[in-house]
């Protein structure tokens, strides 16, 4: 049952579910956020994989910033305006 599963292997779940129907773009709203950094660093390389290899879309948003440096553009939105585009 999913009240069993940990927060980490929920938010793995999740991701899991959001993939199964091959999408063409992903909205991932901190999917790393109850994960272990080495479980976070997999699901990011997984996201930037499959939008490398499968031209999946991904909008990855993350307060972690030693993950939001390694994406291939970066918009930090601070109070609803955007303050950097890189």
């Amino acid at each position: 049952m999913p009240s069993q599963l940990s927060g980490g292997q929920q938010q793995r779940v999740a991701v899991a579910r959001a993939l199964v129907h091959h999408p063409s773009w992903i909205l991932a709203d901190e999917p790393t956020g109850n994960l272990d950094t080495e479980s976070g660093n997999n699901v990011f390389e997984l996201l930037k994989r499959l939008n490398i290899e499968n031209n999946l879309g991904v909008i990855f948003i993350t307060h972690d910033p030693s993950l939001a440096n390694r994406a291939d553009r970066m918009v930090e939105i601070k109070d609803g305006i955007i303050v950097e585009d890189k």
